[in-house]
């Protein structure tokens, strides 16, 4: 077996155990434990414990990786592989009760920035749809025995997902891109979780995908789970404090980034 199959597995076996903690502990009632960027970016206890269980996991499993969790932070390994770890997905959806969470786990060659990473494995587990998607480079994607792959022709529009930053004073640039957009969409998502979306580009059950101010968590596995769906991603203003990140079969790609490109 390869170091990426060998990555991808314990990813989905990894994320399934978290997922089904974090459903138990949404079952039994969210306790919000802190804000984070801003009032409305919240962190419950369950985001710390599921983290903590991935981190006990993997720390088990291969002892010498480095690990990057939003919730914990960075530690260094000296293996050359490192884990990208979002323990709750969407946790304002987890908060709320509505089902558009999930836990995502990526594993990457090299240092945790995605500018000079390669990604060799991701798992997405959403725990309340009972799906889990997982990719291995050069392998494909997949979910509960099936291959992905993205769409390629949007003959009706292009069913398009974005999502919005905390800060309040980014949402009218963020609603400003939306409506450049609409003139190639079939209609928009905003469903609350990055790696959901893109696993559901991936699966093909959304045809495009785009979002600024991304973490490498956020996106670590499921931009692996796009490629190795017949996908592209791609990030721009990378020196920013707010990325572009764009996903999508390879003709809304373009056209999406091409209509972003321009000035507004």
């Amino acid at each position: 077996m390869t170091l990426e199959l060998e990555l991808r597995d314990l990813a989905t076996e990894i994320a399934e155990e978290a997922g089904q903690l974090a459903r138990l502990r949404r079952q039994e009632g969210v306790r919000l434990a802190a804000t984070k960027s801003s009032l409305a970016d919240i962190v419950t206890d369950a985001d710390r414990e599921v983290e903590a269980l991935i981190r006990s996991r993997i720390r088990v499993a291969r002892p010498d990786d480095g690990f990057l969790g939003e919730e914990t932070g960075a530690e260094a390994g000296s293996s050359g592989i490192t884990w990208i770890v979002d323990p709750i997905d969407g946790t304002v959806n987890y908060a709320y009760g509505i089902p558009a969470y999930n836990v995502s786990i990526g594993a990457v060659r090299g240092e945790p920035d995605p500018e000079t990473w390669e990604a060799l494995a991701g798992a997405v587990n959403a725990p309340a749809l009972g799906e889990t998607f997982a990719a291995a480079r050069g392998h494909g994607a997949w979910s509960n025995g099936i291959r992905l792959a993205v769409t390629d022709t949007t003959p009706a529009g292009a069913l398009l997902a974005t999502g919005f930053g905390y800060d309040p004073a980014t949402h009218e640039g963020d609603i400003a891109t939306v409506a450049r957009v609409m003139p190639m969409a079939r209609d928009v998502r905003r469903m609350g979780a990055a790696a959901l979306d893109l696993a559901f580009v991936a699966a093909g059950r959304l045809d495009g995908y785009f979002e600024r101010g991304l973490r490498p968590w956020d996106f670590a596995a499921g931009a692996l789970l796009v490629e190795e769906a017949g996908g592209v991603v791609s990030r721009t203003d990378v020196d920013s404090p707010r990325p572009m990140l764009v996903a999508g079969g390879a003709e809304v790609h373009a056209r999406l980034c091409a209509i972003l490109a321009e000035n507004p």
